[in-house]
């Protein structure tokens, strides 16, 4: 191979690896504006159409295979982190969906940082698919407005807030819920209940939060500040927050846990200090992961529908793929409270 041949396949090599965010810079312009000349939409002024189409010629960058109508056969579910037994939940719904359609399914997960979310937005851009399934922390203007141009439906599972208009949303009955649950406590005669919040700024933290003060207020039983122990949903945080509430001069006889994950971070401190589930101190989560029915003693928990929630969002990409029309509505599933062992009679029984 000669000089000059090699000089020709570096070369190469180097256009090839051009992204979607490079043109857009260069262009003067949004990714979802780059985005929208690529899949042919027709909201671009023709001027600015002419200086993409320039780019993307000059940079030999490869378009998203087949980006006419029709269906992709795929769909992209994306997570913050995928470190925990949430996450296996949701793939699990949203594969339930996509093994019956014959669709396949892309996972993966954004991380901090302006280059790791450029390279995020970029795969999400580079290949074709039917629709994004977003099970993340946090949906921001910028994210929205670039995945708003892709021209393919968003659904957000357990969003942040108020959902962008132009995106559908999947949750669950959190406040009922979490009344429900503060409520069985108190039917078993706990008065003194310890709380675990979730992020302050998801908007299933709140209201979770807001459904424990309104059993409590409900019952006539004041809400104590010194009870309610901020958290991230992290075993880690869970375990030191409890802590943190039987540390108190009057520990609560019962606590409360947003998550699953936190409920067991309690059982841990529980242990250490060498009091019994739910003789000394009952015990409640929310999630009904599946690891709840399997520790000892098996946790008492408000079934969140995690699965059904994960798969009926990939149903409504796949509606969107039959029929064009996308959904931007919120669609809420019903919680249950689930009786187990760790919850037991409280001194007012």
């Amino acid at each position: 191979m000669t000089s000059v041949e090699r000089g020709g396949r570096v070369a190469e090599a180097k256009k090839s690896r051009v992204t979607i965010s490079d043109i857009a810079r260069e262009a003067g312009v949004s990714v979802p504006t780059v985005s929208k000349v690529l899949n042919g939409r027709p909201e671009v002024a023709a001027h600015t159409r002419e200086r993409v189409e320039k780019l993307i010629t000059r940079h030999n960058y490869s378009r998203r295979a087949n980006h006419g109508s029709g269906r992709a056969g795929l769909i992209d579910l994306v997570f913050h982190t995928l470190d925990n037994e949430w996450v296996l939940e949701i793939v699990r719904g949203v594969e339930s969906v996509t093994h019956d359609a014959g669709v396949g399914m892309v996972v993966s997960a954004v991380h901090d940082g302006r280059k790791t979310e450029r390279a995020w937005l970029d795969n999400l851009t580079s290949r074709r698919s039917d629709g994004i399934i977003l099970a993340v922390t946090e949906l921001g203007p910028r994210h929205a407005e670039q995945l708003h141009g892709l021209g393919v439906p968003v659904i957000i599972i357990d969003s942040l807030g108020q959902p962008d208009p132009r995106v559908a949303s999947v949750g669950a009955t959190n406040w009922s819920g979490a009344r429900a649950a503060v409520e069985h406590l108190i039917e078993q005669g706990h008065e003194r209940i310890g709380f675990i919040g979730g992020p302050p700024q998801l908007q299933c933290s709140v209201a979770r939060l807001d459904g424990y003060r309104s059993a409590l207020m409900a019952a006539g039983i004041p809400v104590a500040d010194e009870l309610i122990a901020d958290g991230d949903f992290t075993h880690d945080r869970g375990q030191d927050a409890a802590g943190e509430l039987l540390a108190l001069a009057e520990p609560p006889t019962a606590i409360f846990a947003a998550n699953d994950q936190q409920a067991l971070g309690a059982y841990r401190t529980v242990e250490q200090r060498g009091l019994r589930i739910p003789d000394d101190i009952s015990v409640i989560g929310f999630d009904n992961l599946p690891m709840a029915q399997w520790i000892s003693p098996a946790l008492t928990t408000v079934d969140q529908p995690v699965a059904t929630m994960a798969a009926e969002a990939a149903r409504m990409v796949l509606r969107h793929a039959e029929t064009g029309r996308f959904e931007t509505n919120r669609v809420e599933l019903a919680t249950d409270l689930v009786l187990r062992a760790s919850t037991g009679p409280g001194p007012k029984a």
